[in-house]
């Protein structure tokens, strides 16, 4: 058994996964197991102004830095017996559009003790993959799978059955969206208009590089989907478990983006399933969803709990 600490830096969050992961018996690789130590996650808005700015804020790394003192103490309180922890910090679209990025690496050395990785969209997209898909197997839903997970300043876009065959990261996230374009509370029908095409537009050039129409299962991930889940089932409170490979129509996709983007601030904070540091930017991880499978023509999306923190994770061992 080797205990793991991963943790995922994103333009809207910064979430840490401690786990134990087990070597699979006579299964190999498909035996192995991953189990959650803990499991957090801080709205941290790292990205806040920098598709205007290209910098990260001083506010913005504060915020950020805070969070990851206190995920460092876990990291050490959950050493204490199993050795070192071994830790791997992946930082993902914000840092990587921002010309100061330097000061969050520096910040994040003194913090962890380790250099972070500001990876590209096509690496992001192959370890949001495997997190996904990893446990998705033993479902057995047709493949291959269309892996769409849905971050703050980005959205990857992962075709392949086994492992990522095909992969695109593309501008479009629900910080940036909602900056860029989702400006009045609620939105103006302009407004969500030019936000929906402007995602038609990326998702068309996705189609340039991945042969999406391949694709016969959809598979979302990270907290838009998530929460847009958590809504279409109707859940009095977040809970992981039900959300955590749920099947939702895309009627019902489209109903929760219609009353999402129709809501005022105050109505979206309401639903109980919603993280406060989510409900600005809801409506636009929606219609980002929404676009998607009516672009790509997909009846139905299987959520997973489980996305790119899981694959950095799973490649500590």
């Amino acid at each position: 058994m080797t205990r793991v600490a991963a943790i995922d830096c994103g333009t809207n969050s910064v979430r840490l996964l401690i786990a134990d992961i087990e070597a699979g018996g006579g299964d190999g690789e498909a035996g192995a197991t991953l189990t959650d130590v803990e499991r957090r996650m801080e709205i941290v808005r790292l990205g806040e102004g920098v598709d205007q700015t290209g910098r990260l804020s001083p506010a913005a790394l504060e915020r950020t830095f805070t969070a990851m003192r206190g995920y460092a103490e876990l990291i050490e309180r959950h050493g204490d017996g199993h050795g070192p922890v071994k830790t791997r910090v992946v930082a993902t679209s914000a840092t990587r559009d921002a010309a100061n990025r330097a000061d969050f690496v520096s910040g994040v050395v003194d913090i962890f003790g380790v250099v972070p990785e500001v990876i590209s969209g096509d690496e992001e997209a192959a370890l949001s993959f495997t997190g996904a898909t990893r446990e998705l197997a033993k479902l057995r839903p047709a493949r291959p799978y269309l892996v769409v997970d849905i971050g703050g300043g980005s959205t990857e876009i992962v075709l392949g059955s086994s492992s990522a065959d095909a992969a695109r990261s593309i501008d479009i996230g629900c910080v940036r969206m909602t900056e860029r374009h989702l400006k009045d509370d609620p939105p103006s029908p302009e407004q969500i208009s030019n936000a929906a095409a402007d995602i038609d537009t990326a998702l068309a050039a996705v189609r340039e590089t991945v042969p999406v129409d391949e694709a016969r299962t959809l598979v979302g991930l990270a907290g838009s989907v998530t929460t847009v889940a958590g809504i279409a089932l109707d859940l009095p409170s977040y809970e992981p478990a039900r959300i955590h490979l749920a099947r939702i129509t895309a009627g019902q996709v489209h109903e929760v983006t219609r009353r999402l983007l129709h809501a005022t601030r105050a109505e979206r904070a309401e639903f109980g399933v919603m993280h406060p540091g989510r409900v600005d930017v809801i409506g636009a991880g929606a219609l980002i969803l929404d676009r998607i499978m009516r672009e790509y023509g997909f009846g139905a999306v299987v959520v997973s709990e489980h996305d790119i923190l899981d694959g950095i994770a799973w490649s500590l061992v």
